[in-house]
């Protein structure tokens, strides 16, 4: 019996990911988890490992996107007392922490090439040098890693190393983004609403149906993580034990003529998103890095919905 109860939604696209997790979790293969900014990869990421042999040993999570390059190193493969300043004791890295368990490595595409050579060792000969260190630590880890961007166009552009690709696609799995399951939407939010409400001892609060309607016709650029911070912020604003339109963000509220009715001739998906994206730039007076980072999304993606929409923003 698997246990994949982390992963939420009951969708064709999500039935699809459950099928696919039940083949590859009992397994040894290495899984590459690819999709947009806030899909839940971790999560899924997490439902592997708890269905696998290695249920039992250790899940050691690495976000490579947060973690200066001159840190990085020592995070992952530890380091010798004296081996760089401010070393002042033997550390063990991520990949030992990891022994007999699972090391999930998030935002992959973010690794410098020398980095990658270590990975790709760690990969095929299962074992590493600790920095500052010349001998050799045997370690038994499985990996699974996560990215929202085109590793492929990077390989090609000669910015991630093609053996370290081929090795890592082993097992490749596409989470869908939001937009593409919103049949999920209600279990979801009901989800966050229990956690929050219990978090902020407001007790049981409903979704009103215009809520969720409005819901329905957002275009969600920062998927589910977007999703549970609108309702985190809606159980703190909202007056009674409902949770209403009115609660929402102002980018969820009816404006430039469409309704939340979802009416015959009003504007579908990519149109609101272009009005979302316009609407975030005006607000931002056009910084493109900033309005990536109130929409919830990667700087990578946002220049791709960008030229995809004919927008211009200054850095």
């Amino acid at each position: 019996m698997f246990d994949f109860s982390g992963v939420l939604g009951s969708s064709p696209r999500i039935r699809e990911i459950f099928q696919l997790l039940a083949m590859v979790a009992p397994s040894e293969a290495t899984v590459l988890l690819l999709g947009e900014t806030g899909t839940g990869k971790e999560l899924v990421a997490q439902a592997i490992h708890r269905n696998s042999p290695r249920a039992t040993g250790p899940f050691v999570v690495v976000n490579c996107a947060t973690l200066p390059e001159t840190l990085l190193e020592s995070e992952l493969f530890g380091h010798e007392r004296g081996s760089f300043t401010g070393a002042t004791n033997r550390k063990d890295g991520r990949f030992l922490l990891a022994h007999h368990g699972t090391v999930f490595l998030d935002e992959i595409g973010e690794l410098s090439l020398p980095i990658q050579a270590k990975i790709l060792r760690v990969l095929q000969a299962r074992e590493f040098e600790p920095v500052g260190s010349n001998r050799t630590q045997k370690v038994d880890v499985r990996i699974i890693t996560a990215t929202n961007r085109d590793l492929d166009k990077m390989v090609r552009e000669g910015r991630f190393r093609d053996d370290l690709y081929y090795r890592l696609n082993v097992f490749p799995l596409v989470l869908p983004p939001l937009r593409e399951r919103l049949e999920d939407l209600p279990v979801l939010a009901d989800f966050f609403l229990k956690k929050y409400g219990e978090k902020n001892r407001r007790g049981a609060i409903t979704l009103a149906p215009e809520a969720l309607q409005a819901f329905r016709r957002y275009p969600w650029p920062g998927n589910i993580r977007e999703l549970e911070n609108v309702i985190e912020r809606g159980v703190i604003v909202c007056q009674g034990n409902v949770l209403t339109r009115e609660d929402l963000p102002a980018a969820m509220q009816p404006k430039d003529g469409w309704t939340a009715g979802g009416g015959e001739g009003e504007p579908g998906l990519p149109e609101l998103e272009r009005q979302l994206i316009t609407r975030t730039l005006e607000r931002v007076a056009g910084q493109r890095r900033q309005a990536a980072e109130i929409l919830g999304i990667s700087l990578d993606e946002w220049n791709l919905k960008i030229r995809s929409y004919g927008l211009e923003a200054r850095e």
